[in-house]
């Protein structure tokens, strides 16, 4: 423990605030689109008849906030560990990947209700330039999932991955407000629903990724495991050691955008203590250096067989 009380960063705790920073300048990015895109779709459906475009633009609201969250967790989950949090703040970054997850499912919700009042209620036909504005977003909106999932995989951020497939949950709600007002606007009097039609089945897109994504998170904070690779590279990294006689137990898992390795390894019965508790240093000396993401390691040293 450091002289003002905290427990010292783990070695990777740079490592982490690199990954956090280049999350947040991607998730700001996303908040700035979102909010100049959901001003657009609101106008847009507003003026242009279709509610379709408004629960759109609603949806994009919704990206704002979950996107706000997002960035919160990030500054949050990298803080260093300190006496009352020793293993740190990453549980914070699934926590919030459960309410974004949460709001897209709340999302899907409230635009199904709406759009079921709005089928039963008739309505003006949708104007022709709604179309522009939905073609201008889905372009802007798959950009937009396609950067904020390609970093958020890069930093292992599960609530970065999950608010990106918001934004492509919002582009599949806008291909169908597209499908639904085209259709509406060429059939003519009596499709004018069609536009209402078309928010229903965009509403169940974004209840099914919002339950896949919640199922995501949940298991990040239950502990699940990494991928495999990631298990089977701790463990081939951590045998390539010198005096590293086998691997008996490897327990790795993932909290925020980092990880945490449990190993018990195996060496000669016949070793000092001391030799031993320097192989143990440097087994997590290797994994640290090696596998990227890694915050600490706690080694076990276990007597081969046959010795003492």
């Amino acid at each position: 423990m450091s002289v003002d009380g905290t427990t010292p960063s783990p070695p990777g705790q740079e490592q982490l605030q690199e990954s956090a920073s280049r999350g947040a300048r991607a998730t700001a990015w996303g908040i700035l689109a979102s909010s100049l895109l959901a001003a657009v779709k609101i106008t847009g459906g507003v003026l242009g008849n279709s509610y379709a475009l408004i629960a759109d633009g609603i949806e994009s609201m919704l990206d704002i906030l979950s996107s706000l969250i997002v960035l919160g967790s990030l500054r949050i989950s990298t803080q260093p560990p300190n006496e009352r949090h020793p293993y740190g703040y990453g549980k914070v970054e699934p926590l919030s990947a459960l309410v974004v997850a949460t709001a897209l499912l709340a999302a899907a919700a409230g635009i199904t209700i709406q759009s079921i009042r709005e089928i039963q209620t008739p309505h003006h036909m949708p104007e022709a330039y709604t179309l522009l504005i939905l073609v201008i977003v889905v372009a802007t909106k798959e950009l937009m999932f396609r950067r904020l999932f390609q970093t958020g995989e890069a930093i292992s951020s599960t609530a970065m991955q999950t608010d990106a497939w918001h934004h492509r949950s919002d582009a599949l709600t806008s291909i169908a407000a597209f499908i639904g007002i085209t259709i509406a606007i060429s059939f003519g009097k009596g499709y004018e629903a069609a536009d209402d039609w078309a928010a229903l089945v965009a509403a169940a897109v974004i209840a099914f990724n919002g339950a896949r994504l919640f199922r995501s998170a949940w298991r990040d904070v239950l502990d699940a495991a990494p991928p495999p690779e990631v298990v089977a590279k701790v463990r081939s990294t951590a045998a390539s050691v010198a005096g590293v006689v086998a691997i008996e137990k490897c327990r790795v898992r993932k909290s925020g955008l980092g990880m945490f390795v449990d190993i018990h390894v195996v060496v000669d019965g016949d070793m000092s203590v001391r030799n031993g508790h320097a192989l143990s240093h440097a087994v997590k000396d290797q994994l640290l250096a090696s596998v990227p993401g890694i915050q600490d390691v706690l080694v076990h040293i276990e007597p081969a067989i046959g010795t003492n």
